[in-house]
Protein backbone atom coordinates (compact mmCIF):
# COMPACT_ATOMS: atom_id res chain seq x y z
CA UNK A 1 0.00 0.00 0.00
CA UNK A 2 1.59 3.32 -1.03
CA UNK A 3 1.39 6.57 0.92
CA UNK A 4 -1.43 8.05 -1.19
CA UNK A 5 -3.62 5.00 -0.59
CA UNK A 6 -2.91 5.16 3.13
CA UNK A 7 -3.75 8.85 3.26
CA UNK A 8 -6.99 8.42 1.30
CA UNK A 9 -8.22 5.86 3.83
CA UNK A 10 -7.83 8.20 6.79
CA UNK A 11 -8.08 11.68 5.20
CA UNK A 12 -11.81 12.02 5.91
CA UNK A 13 -11.31 11.22 9.60
CA UNK A 14 -8.52 13.80 9.84
CA UNK A 15 -10.79 16.30 8.09
CA UNK A 16 -13.59 15.67 10.59
CA UNK A 17 -11.20 16.24 13.46
CA UNK A 18 -10.10 19.58 12.01
CA UNK A 19 -13.73 20.65 11.46
CA UNK A 20 -14.70 19.93 15.07
CA UNK A 21 -11.53 21.57 16.37
CA UNK A 22 -12.44 24.69 14.38
CA UNK A 23 -15.51 25.02 16.62
CA UNK A 24 -13.53 24.65 19.85
CA UNK A 25 -10.80 27.06 18.75
CA UNK A 26 -13.38 29.80 18.14
CA UNK A 27 -14.04 30.19 21.90
CA UNK A 28 -11.38 32.92 22.42
CA UNK A 29 -13.47 35.14 20.12
CA UNK A 30 -15.99 35.36 22.98
CA UNK A 31 -13.24 36.75 25.21
CA UNK A 32 -12.29 39.25 22.50
CA UNK A 33 -15.89 40.50 22.40
CA UNK A 34 -16.29 40.64 26.20
CA UNK A 35 -13.11 42.67 26.67
CA UNK A 36 -13.67 44.62 23.42
CA UNK A 37 -10.31 43.63 21.95
CA UNK A 38 -11.55 44.19 18.41
CA UNK A 39 -8.03 44.18 16.98
CA UNK A 40 -7.73 40.53 18.02
CA UNK A 41 -10.78 39.33 16.07
CA UNK A 42 -8.96 38.84 12.77
CA UNK A 43 -5.81 37.19 14.22
CA UNK A 44 -7.90 34.86 16.36
CA UNK A 45 -10.44 33.96 13.69
CA UNK A 46 -7.57 32.74 11.49
CA UNK A 47 -7.32 29.48 13.45
CA UNK A 48 -10.92 28.21 13.14
CA UNK A 49 -11.12 29.38 9.52
CA UNK A 50 -7.92 27.62 8.44
CA UNK A 51 -8.84 24.45 10.33
CA UNK A 52 -12.35 24.43 8.83
CA UNK A 53 -11.05 24.93 5.29
CA UNK A 54 -8.47 22.18 5.81
CA UNK A 55 -11.16 19.91 7.22
CA UNK A 56 -13.55 20.52 4.32
CA UNK A 57 -10.78 19.82 1.82
CA UNK A 58 -9.75 16.55 3.49
CA UNK A 59 -13.33 15.33 3.84
CA UNK A 60 -13.68 15.58 0.06
CA UNK A 61 -10.70 13.29 -0.60
CA UNK A 62 -11.97 10.06 -2.25
CA UNK A 63 -11.94 7.39 0.43
CA UNK A 64 -10.92 3.74 0.13
CA UNK A 65 -13.64 1.43 1.45
CA UNK A 66 -11.43 -0.22 4.05
CA UNK A 67 -10.28 0.32 7.61
CA UNK A 68 -7.07 2.21 8.21
CA UNK A 69 -4.10 0.09 9.33
CA UNK A 70 -2.60 0.85 12.73
CA UNK A 71 0.47 2.42 11.10
CA UNK A 72 -1.75 4.92 9.25
CA UNK A 73 -3.56 5.83 12.48
CA UNK A 74 -0.25 6.42 14.26
CA UNK A 75 1.03 8.62 11.45
CA UNK A 76 -2.28 10.51 11.25
CA UNK A 77 -2.26 11.40 14.96
CA UNK A 78 1.33 12.68 14.75
CA UNK A 79 0.36 14.77 11.72
CA UNK A 80 -2.80 16.11 13.40
CA UNK A 81 -0.90 17.41 16.42
CA UNK A 82 1.79 18.99 14.24
CA UNK A 83 -0.69 20.75 11.95
CA UNK A 84 -2.77 21.98 14.90
CA UNK A 85 0.34 23.59 16.41
CA UNK A 86 1.37 25.15 13.09
CA UNK A 87 -2.09 26.69 12.60
CA UNK A 88 -2.49 27.72 16.25
CA UNK A 89 0.64 29.84 15.95
CA UNK A 90 -1.11 32.33 13.64
CA UNK A 91 -2.72 34.56 16.35
CA UNK A 92 0.67 35.15 17.99
CA UNK A 93 2.16 36.21 14.65
CA UNK A 94 -0.78 38.31 13.48
CA UNK A 95 -1.70 39.73 16.88
CA UNK A 96 1.71 40.29 18.47
CA UNK A 97 4.09 40.33 15.53
CA UNK A 98 6.39 37.67 17.01
CA UNK A 99 8.38 35.41 14.72
CA UNK A 100 6.59 32.36 13.35
CA UNK A 101 9.13 30.02 15.01
CA UNK A 102 8.45 31.54 18.43
CA UNK A 103 4.71 31.36 17.73
CA UNK A 104 4.92 27.67 16.82
CA UNK A 105 6.95 27.05 19.98
CA UNK A 106 4.21 28.71 22.06
CA UNK A 107 1.45 26.77 20.30
CA UNK A 108 3.24 23.42 20.59
CA UNK A 109 3.97 24.12 24.26
CA UNK A 110 0.28 24.90 24.72
CA UNK A 111 -1.23 21.89 22.98
CA UNK A 112 1.27 19.46 24.53
CA UNK A 113 0.61 20.88 28.04
CA UNK A 114 4.27 21.73 28.48
CA UNK A 115 4.19 25.35 29.64
CA UNK A 116 7.57 26.58 28.39
CA UNK A 117 7.14 29.97 26.77
CA UNK A 118 8.70 32.33 24.24
CA UNK A 119 6.69 35.36 25.39
CA UNK A 120 8.86 38.07 26.95
CA UNK A 121 6.10 39.91 28.81
CA UNK A 122 2.86 38.05 29.43
CA UNK A 123 1.23 41.08 31.11
CA UNK A 124 1.36 43.03 27.85
CA UNK A 125 -0.51 40.36 25.90
CA UNK A 126 -4.22 40.84 25.06
CA UNK A 127 -6.58 38.81 27.22
CA UNK A 128 -7.78 37.02 24.10
CA UNK A 129 -4.34 35.50 23.58
CA UNK A 130 -3.93 34.75 27.28
CA UNK A 131 -7.15 32.78 27.20
CA UNK A 132 -6.06 31.15 23.93
CA UNK A 133 -2.93 29.85 25.66
CA UNK A 134 -5.00 28.47 28.54
CA UNK A 135 -7.57 26.93 26.18
CA UNK A 136 -4.87 25.15 24.16
CA UNK A 137 -3.57 23.53 27.32
CA UNK A 138 -7.05 22.63 28.52
CA UNK A 139 -8.02 20.99 25.21
CA UNK A 140 -4.58 19.42 24.84
CA UNK A 141 -4.90 17.87 28.29
CA UNK A 142 -7.88 15.73 27.31
CA UNK A 143 -6.49 15.14 23.81
CA UNK A 144 -7.48 16.35 20.35
CA UNK A 145 -8.79 12.97 19.20
CA UNK A 146 -10.47 12.28 22.54
CA UNK A 147 -12.35 15.56 22.12
CA UNK A 148 -13.46 14.94 18.56
CA UNK A 149 -14.58 11.31 18.86
CA UNK A 150 -17.09 12.44 21.46
CA UNK A 151 -18.23 15.38 19.33
CA UNK A 152 -18.53 13.31 16.17
CA UNK A 153 -20.46 10.49 17.88
CA UNK A 154 -18.89 8.01 15.46
CA UNK A 155 -17.30 4.77 16.40
CA UNK A 156 -15.36 2.13 14.57
CA UNK A 157 -11.91 0.64 14.21
CA UNK A 158 -10.44 3.80 12.68
CA UNK A 159 -11.66 6.02 15.52
CA UNK A 160 -10.48 3.48 18.09
CA UNK A 161 -7.01 3.31 16.54
CA UNK A 162 -6.72 7.10 16.36
CA UNK A 163 -7.78 7.30 20.01
CA UNK A 164 -5.23 4.71 21.13
CA UNK A 165 -2.50 6.24 18.94
CA UNK A 166 -2.86 9.52 20.85
CA UNK A 167 -1.60 7.83 23.99
CA UNK A 168 -5.03 7.02 25.40
CA UNK A 169 -5.48 3.52 26.81
CA UNK A 170 -8.47 3.85 29.16
CA UNK A 171 -11.66 2.03 28.22
CA UNK A 172 -14.39 3.29 30.52
CA UNK A 173 -17.19 2.13 28.22
CA UNK A 174 -17.50 -0.51 25.46
CA UNK A 175 -17.23 2.06 22.64
CA UNK A 176 -14.63 4.77 22.19
CA UNK A 177 -17.36 7.39 21.71
CA UNK A 178 -19.02 6.49 25.03
CA UNK A 179 -15.60 6.58 26.68
CA UNK A 180 -14.99 10.01 25.19
CA UNK A 181 -18.27 11.30 26.58
CA UNK A 182 -17.54 9.93 30.05
CA UNK A 183 -14.06 11.48 30.03
CA UNK A 184 -15.49 14.86 29.07
CA UNK A 185 -18.10 14.75 31.79
CA UNK A 186 -15.39 13.98 34.34
CA UNK A 187 -13.12 16.68 32.90
CA UNK A 188 -15.80 19.37 33.01
CA UNK A 189 -16.74 18.53 36.60
CA UNK A 190 -13.09 18.58 37.68
CA UNK A 191 -12.57 21.93 35.90
CA UNK A 192 -15.61 23.53 37.53
CA UNK A 193 -14.57 22.23 40.96
CA UNK A 194 -11.04 23.53 40.40
CA UNK A 195 -12.28 27.04 39.55
CA UNK A 196 -14.41 27.08 42.69
CA UNK A 197 -11.53 25.84 44.85
CA UNK A 198 -9.01 28.37 43.51
CA UNK A 199 -11.50 31.24 43.96
CA UNK A 200 -11.30 30.57 47.72
CA UNK A 201 -7.80 32.07 47.64
CA UNK A 202 -9.27 35.50 46.92
CA UNK A 203 -7.69 36.09 43.52
CA UNK A 204 -9.77 37.63 40.66
CA UNK A 205 -12.15 35.43 38.67
CA UNK A 206 -10.16 35.93 35.45
CA UNK A 207 -6.98 34.66 37.08
CA UNK A 208 -8.78 31.78 38.81
CA UNK A 209 -10.37 30.54 35.57
CA UNK A 210 -7.07 30.57 33.68
CA UNK A 211 -5.14 28.92 36.53
CA UNK A 212 -7.81 26.23 36.90
CA UNK A 213 -7.86 25.46 33.16
CA UNK A 214 -4.11 24.88 32.99
CA UNK A 215 -3.77 23.28 36.43
CA UNK A 216 -6.35 20.53 35.81
CA UNK A 217 -4.73 19.99 32.40
CA UNK A 218 -1.33 19.80 34.15
CA UNK A 219 -0.12 22.57 31.85
CA UNK A 220 1.67 25.58 33.31
CA UNK A 221 0.94 28.75 31.35
CA UNK A 222 0.21 31.80 33.49
CA UNK A 223 -1.42 35.20 32.97
CA UNK A 224 1.56 36.85 34.68
CA UNK A 225 5.25 36.69 33.76
CA UNK A 226 6.17 35.86 37.37
CA UNK A 227 3.75 32.96 37.41
CA UNK A 228 2.28 31.84 40.74
CA UNK A 229 4.80 33.89 42.85
CA UNK A 230 3.14 37.04 41.42
CA UNK A 231 0.26 36.60 43.87
CA UNK A 232 2.46 35.98 46.96
CA UNK A 233 -0.46 33.95 48.25
CA UNK A 234 0.42 30.81 50.28
CA UNK A 235 -3.26 29.77 50.36
CA UNK A 236 -3.40 29.85 46.54
CA UNK A 237 -0.33 27.61 46.33
CA UNK A 238 -1.90 25.12 48.75
CA UNK A 239 -5.20 25.11 46.82
CA UNK A 240 -3.46 24.51 43.47
CA UNK A 241 -1.76 21.37 44.82
CA UNK A 242 -4.92 19.16 44.91
CA UNK A 243 -5.93 20.45 41.48
CA UNK A 244 -2.59 19.38 39.99
CA UNK A 245 -2.90 15.97 41.66
CA UNK A 246 -6.48 15.61 40.39
CA UNK A 247 -5.30 16.16 36.81
CA UNK A 248 -2.52 13.57 37.16
CA UNK A 249 -4.75 10.78 38.51
CA UNK A 250 -6.32 8.27 36.09
CA UNK A 251 -9.77 9.34 34.91
CA UNK A 252 -10.86 5.72 35.23
CA UNK A 253 -10.56 6.14 39.00
CA UNK A 254 -13.09 8.99 38.96
CA UNK A 255 -15.39 6.96 36.75
CA UNK A 256 -15.36 4.01 39.17
CA UNK A 257 -15.92 6.31 42.15
CA UNK A 258 -18.81 8.00 40.33
CA UNK A 259 -20.43 4.70 39.38
CA UNK A 260 -19.78 3.36 42.90
CA UNK A 261 -18.33 0.21 41.45
CA UNK A 262 -15.15 0.70 43.44
CA UNK A 263 -14.71 3.25 46.20
CA UNK A 264 -11.16 2.19 47.17
CA UNK A 265 -9.23 5.28 46.14
CA UNK A 266 -5.92 3.97 47.45
CA UNK A 267 -6.54 0.59 45.85
CA UNK A 268 -5.30 1.99 42.55
CA UNK A 269 -1.58 1.31 42.03
CA UNK A 270 -0.97 4.51 40.11
CA UNK A 271 -2.72 6.70 42.70
CA UNK A 272 -0.69 5.16 45.52
CA UNK A 273 2.58 5.55 43.65
CA UNK A 274 1.85 9.18 42.73
CA UNK A 275 1.16 10.15 46.34
CA UNK A 276 4.23 8.23 47.51
CA UNK A 277 6.46 10.03 45.00
CA UNK A 278 5.06 13.43 46.01
CA UNK A 279 5.65 12.62 49.70
CA UNK A 280 9.20 11.46 48.92
CA UNK A 281 9.79 14.60 46.86
CA UNK A 282 8.64 16.86 49.69
CA UNK A 283 11.02 15.22 52.16
CA UNK A 284 14.05 15.12 49.85
CA UNK A 285 13.65 18.63 48.40
CA UNK A 286 12.96 20.22 51.81
CA UNK A 287 16.01 18.45 53.27
CA UNK A 288 18.21 19.57 50.36
CA UNK A 289 17.01 23.17 50.57
CA UNK A 290 17.69 23.36 54.30
CA UNK A 291 21.06 21.58 54.27
CA UNK A 292 22.52 22.58 50.89
CA UNK A 293 21.18 26.09 50.27
CA UNK A 294 20.55 27.25 53.87
CA UNK A 295 16.86 27.91 53.21
CA UNK A 296 14.73 28.40 56.34
CA UNK A 297 12.49 25.45 57.16
CA UNK A 298 9.04 27.05 56.50
CA UNK A 299 10.16 28.31 53.07
CA UNK A 300 11.80 24.96 52.28
CA UNK A 301 8.63 23.01 53.11
CA UNK A 302 6.45 25.47 51.17
CA UNK A 303 8.64 25.24 48.06
CA UNK A 304 9.09 21.47 48.40
CA UNK A 305 5.33 20.83 48.62
CA UNK A 306 4.53 22.84 45.53
CA UNK A 307 7.54 21.92 43.39
CA UNK A 308 7.42 18.18 44.17
CA UNK A 309 3.73 18.11 43.24
CA UNK A 310 4.30 20.15 40.08
CA UNK A 311 7.14 17.86 38.99
CA UNK A 312 5.37 14.58 39.74
CA UNK A 313 2.16 15.71 38.04
CA UNK A 314 4.03 17.24 35.07
CA UNK A 315 2.57 20.70 35.73
CA UNK A 316 4.71 23.67 34.73
CA UNK A 317 3.81 25.88 37.68
CA UNK A 318 6.71 26.79 39.95
CA UNK A 319 7.31 28.91 43.05
CA UNK A 320 11.11 28.71 42.88
CA UNK A 321 13.80 28.54 40.21
CA UNK A 322 15.68 25.22 40.15
CA UNK A 323 18.63 27.20 38.76
CA UNK A 324 19.20 28.44 42.33
CA UNK A 325 19.19 24.93 43.79
CA UNK A 326 22.00 22.41 44.21
CA UNK A 327 22.60 20.17 41.18
CA UNK A 328 21.57 17.04 43.10
CA UNK A 329 18.17 18.61 43.92
CA UNK A 330 17.68 19.60 40.29
CA UNK A 331 18.40 16.05 39.11
CA UNK A 332 16.05 14.60 41.74
CA UNK A 333 13.30 16.92 40.51
CA UNK A 334 14.09 15.77 36.96
CA UNK A 335 13.56 12.16 38.07
CA UNK A 336 10.05 13.01 39.28
CA UNK A 337 9.38 14.75 35.97
CA UNK A 338 10.53 11.74 33.94
CA UNK A 339 8.13 9.43 35.77
CA UNK A 340 5.19 11.84 35.43
CA UNK A 341 1.56 11.15 36.22
CA UNK A 342 -0.86 8.30 35.61
CA UNK A 343 -1.89 6.77 32.30
CA UNK A 344 -5.36 7.96 31.33
CA UNK A 345 -4.77 11.37 32.92
CA UNK A 346 -3.77 14.77 31.54
CA UNK A 347 -0.18 14.34 32.77
CA UNK A 348 2.97 13.73 30.74
CA UNK A 349 6.12 11.73 31.40
CA UNK A 350 6.81 8.03 31.04
CA UNK A 351 3.67 7.38 33.14
CA UNK A 352 3.27 5.61 36.46
CA UNK A 353 1.72 2.52 34.85
CA UNK A 354 4.90 1.94 32.84
CA UNK A 355 7.03 2.30 35.96
CA UNK A 356 4.84 -0.21 37.80
CA UNK A 357 4.87 -2.62 34.85
CA UNK A 358 8.63 -2.18 34.43
CA UNK A 359 9.30 -2.98 38.09
CA UNK A 360 6.98 -5.99 38.08
CA UNK A 361 8.55 -7.29 34.86
CA UNK A 362 12.04 -7.09 36.39
CA UNK A 363 10.83 -9.06 39.42
CA UNK A 364 9.20 -11.59 37.06
CA UNK A 365 12.39 -12.01 35.01
CA UNK A 366 14.55 -12.56 38.09
CA UNK A 367 12.06 -15.04 39.56
CA UNK A 368 12.24 -17.06 36.32
CA UNK A 369 16.03 -17.16 36.54
CA UNK A 370 15.97 -18.97 39.86
CA UNK A 371 13.62 -21.79 38.89
CA UNK A 372 13.74 -24.64 36.43
CA UNK A 373 12.85 -23.87 32.82
CA UNK A 374 9.96 -26.31 33.16
CA UNK A 375 8.35 -24.29 35.94
CA UNK A 376 5.76 -21.76 34.78
CA UNK A 377 6.10 -18.52 36.75
CA UNK A 378 2.87 -16.49 36.42
CA UNK A 379 3.02 -12.79 35.61
CA UNK A 380 0.51 -10.74 37.60
CA UNK A 381 -0.47 -7.19 36.77
CA UNK A 382 -3.25 -5.17 38.37
CA UNK A 383 -4.41 -8.29 40.20
CA UNK A 384 -4.74 -10.37 37.04
CA UNK A 385 -2.62 -13.26 35.77
CA UNK A 386 -1.38 -12.48 32.25
CA UNK A 387 -0.57 -15.34 29.81
CA UNK A 388 3.17 -15.70 29.20
CA UNK A 389 3.08 -14.85 25.48
CA UNK A 390 1.02 -11.71 26.13
CA UNK A 391 3.21 -10.75 29.09
CA UNK A 392 6.41 -11.09 27.06
CA UNK A 393 4.99 -8.85 24.32
CA UNK A 394 3.62 -6.16 26.65
CA UNK A 395 6.76 -6.11 28.79
CA UNK A 396 8.92 -5.73 25.67
CA UNK A 397 6.76 -2.85 24.39
CA UNK A 398 6.84 -1.18 27.78
CA UNK A 399 10.62 -1.40 28.11
CA UNK A 400 11.06 -0.22 24.51
CA UNK A 401 9.05 2.94 25.19
CA UNK A 402 11.02 3.65 28.38
CA UNK A 403 14.30 3.06 26.55
CA UNK A 404 13.26 5.41 23.72
CA UNK A 405 12.37 8.14 26.22
CA UNK A 406 15.82 8.04 27.81
CA UNK A 407 17.58 7.70 24.45
CA UNK A 408 15.81 10.80 23.08
CA UNK A 409 16.58 12.76 26.26
CA UNK A 410 20.27 11.76 26.00
CA UNK A 411 20.62 12.62 22.30
CA UNK A 412 18.55 15.82 22.60
CA UNK A 413 20.69 17.06 25.51
CA UNK A 414 23.87 16.63 23.48
CA UNK A 415 22.31 18.41 20.50
CA UNK A 416 21.01 21.28 22.64
CA UNK A 417 24.40 21.82 24.24
CA UNK A 418 25.95 22.03 20.76
CA UNK A 419 23.25 24.27 19.30
CA UNK A 420 23.04 26.59 22.31
CA UNK A 421 26.41 27.08 24.04
CA UNK A 422 25.60 28.45 27.48
CA UNK A 423 26.97 29.20 30.91
CA UNK A 424 24.21 27.11 32.48
CA UNK A 425 25.30 24.05 34.43
CA UNK A 426 24.87 20.78 32.50
CA UNK A 427 22.38 19.54 35.10
CA UNK A 428 20.15 22.51 34.26
CA UNK A 429 20.34 21.75 30.52
CA UNK A 430 19.41 18.10 31.18
CA UNK A 431 16.57 19.33 33.39
CA UNK A 432 15.24 21.58 30.63
CA UNK A 433 15.30 18.78 28.02
CA UNK A 434 13.52 16.45 30.47
CA UNK A 435 10.95 19.17 31.14
CA UNK A 436 10.20 19.48 27.40
CA UNK A 437 10.25 15.74 26.67
CA UNK A 438 7.96 14.95 29.60
CA UNK A 439 5.71 17.96 28.86
CA UNK A 440 6.29 19.45 32.28
CA UNK A 441 7.25 23.10 31.78
CA UNK A 442 9.22 23.81 34.95
CA UNK A 443 12.24 25.81 33.81
CA UNK A 444 15.66 26.85 35.07
CA UNK A 445 15.59 29.83 32.72
CA UNK A 446 17.58 28.12 29.99
CA UNK A 447 14.67 28.11 27.54
CA UNK A 448 14.02 31.72 26.58
CA UNK A 449 13.27 33.92 23.55
CA UNK A 450 17.03 34.58 23.30
CA UNK A 451 17.78 30.99 22.28
CA UNK A 452 19.14 30.27 18.82
CA UNK A 453 16.54 29.26 16.22
CA UNK A 454 17.87 25.67 15.76
CA UNK A 455 17.62 25.10 19.51
CA UNK A 456 14.03 26.40 19.55
CA UNK A 457 13.13 24.09 16.65
CA UNK A 458 14.66 21.16 18.51
CA UNK A 459 12.61 21.88 21.62
CA UNK A 460 9.45 22.03 19.48
CA UNK A 461 10.24 18.53 18.19
CA UNK A 462 10.98 17.26 21.71
CA UNK A 463 7.63 18.51 23.07
CA UNK A 464 5.78 16.97 20.11
CA UNK A 465 7.54 13.62 20.46
CA UNK A 466 6.99 13.51 24.22
CA UNK A 467 3.25 14.27 24.09
CA UNK A 468 2.60 11.45 21.62
CA UNK A 469 4.85 9.02 23.51
CA UNK A 470 7.43 8.65 20.73
CA UNK A 471 5.97 5.88 18.54
CA UNK A 472 3.51 7.91 16.37
CA UNK A 473 6.25 10.40 15.45
CA UNK A 474 8.66 7.58 14.56
CA UNK A 475 5.95 5.99 12.41
CA UNK A 476 5.32 9.30 10.62
CA UNK A 477 9.02 9.74 9.84
CA UNK A 478 9.29 6.13 8.68
CA UNK A 479 6.14 6.52 6.58
CA UNK A 480 7.73 9.37 4.65
CA UNK A 481 10.57 7.13 3.48
CA UNK A 482 9.21 3.57 3.59
CA UNK A 483 6.36 1.89 1.77
CA UNK A 484 4.06 -0.02 4.13
CA UNK A 485 2.77 -3.53 3.52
Amino acid sequence: MDRIEQFSIIAADIGSIFKYMSIATALPLVVAVIYQEWEMILPMVSVPVVLFILGMFLVQVPREDREAPLSAALMAVALIWLIIALVSALPFCLGLGVSYLDAVFEAMSGWTDTGLTMMRSVEEMPRTLLFWRSLMQWLGGIGIVAFTVAMASRTGLTQFRLYRSEGRSEALMPSVVATGFEMWKIYLVLTAASIGLILLSGIPVWDAVNIALVAIATGGFSVHSEGIPFYNNPLLEVLIVPVMIAGALPFKLYYLLYRQRDTRFFGDQQARLLLMLIALGIVVIAWDLVTLTATDLPTAVRQALFMATAAATSTGFQVASPNEWASVTVLFLAMLMVIGGASGSTAGGIKLSRVVLGFQSLVWWFRRMFVSGKVLVPFKYDGKVIPKNVADLEVSRNMLTIMLYFLIIFVATILVMHLQPTSFDSSNVIFEVVSAMCNNGISTGFVSPDMESPAKALFILIMWIGRLEVIPVIMLVMGLFKRSD
